[in-house]
């Protein structure tokens, strides 16, 4: 998943910035988010008492601290108090030092030969990730994968209960989804204010989707997770990811690719050095030395 944005404002201010100067692109794990909160190292309250001086997060490290929100769910869930940063990266898959850096955007850096405080380190990664809150989510385009995020279970245990659906064909219209029923396109505006939606996701046909984001960010939708193959142009102020499964799957297809291409190499390599081995005895005739055998130095 990657974040997207085809910006209709700003676009022009950012080139006249840039003119005359040139920048490496920052890798993934150096590219900032905006500022975040601070997270107070004693009681967890953002900016107060001795809190930790906010910083910008990367947009790499924001994808760790996911998956590490959810690993330490389940450690809580299975009644562990502490965990060591070696535990925590393995079952995550990051190197420690990696998630040692990532934690410390957060003003948590453990104690020595104690580790993490499992309940703590929840708490700070609910508050830095913006969790501590919910977040209303509308799907629009109730086919089959919006059907599936409608009736997931999962997103209001996560704090993003799904409050609206909506759909452009009528036999759909009307009709309860997952026990909400579905709003017609034209509704959008209207009902996301009146709902107070913060996310609206995207699953139409690519042809529908720049329209459909258009209407979310009149009804005041500040993100928006896009599962339709195009990029949205969008204002300045609105974040938008998308999720493109073909190419997902395309990365995957480089990977075994690539494997296959070494473990060839790695065969053709060892069949040479094997006939190199067998090749390294000739025959003495061809040498003028007889009918035997001689090893060749």
């Amino acid at each position: 998943m990657v974040a997207e944005r085809g910006r209709r404002n700003g676009a022009q201010a950012a080139h006249k910035r840039g003119r005359g100067v040139t920048r490496d692109a920052p890798d993934a794990d150096n590219a900032p988010t905006a500022e975040m909160p601070a997270v107070d190292a004693g009681n967890g309250a953002a900016g107060e008492g001795d809190a930790v001086r906010a910083k910008a997060i990367p947009e790499a490290a924001v994808a760790r601290l996911a998956v590490y929100l959810r690993v330490l769910s389940g450690m809580a869930d299975q009644g562990a108090t502490t965990v060591s940063s070696e535990e925590l990266s393995a079952v995550a898959g990051v190197n420690s030092a990696k998630l040692r850096k990532d934690l410390s955007y957060l003003g948590s850096y453990g104690t020595r030969g104690v580790g993490y405080e499992v309940t703590v380190l929840v708490g700070q990664i609910e508050r830095t990730l913006g969790l501590t809150r919910k977040h209303k989510v509308a799907v629009v385009g109730i086919g089959n994968l919006g059907h599936a995020l409608a009736n997931y279970g999962g997103f209001p245990g996560r704090g993003f209960p799904v409050e609206a659906l909506f759909d452009v064909d009528p036999d759909l219209v009307g009709v309860p989804v997952g026990g909400l029923p579905v709003s017609h396109l034209d509704d959008i505006p209207a009902v996301c204010t009146e709902r107070q939606i913060s996310i609206g996701v995207i699953a139409t046909p690519p042809t529908a989707a720049q329209s459909v984001c258009d209407r979310l960010v009149a009804g005041g939708v500040q993100c928006i997770l896009n599962f339709a193959p195009v990029v949205l142009q969008v204002p300045e102020h609105v974040e938008v990811r998308k999720v493109d499964l073909a190419v997902e799957l395309q990365i995957l297809s480089f990977h075994v690719a690539r494997r296959a291409d070494i473990a060839e190499a790695a065969a053709s390599a060892q069949a040479a050095a094997n006939g190199s081995s067998s090749d390294s005895r000739v025959p003495m005739t061809k040498l003028g030395l007889g009918n035997g055998l001689v090893e060749r130095s």
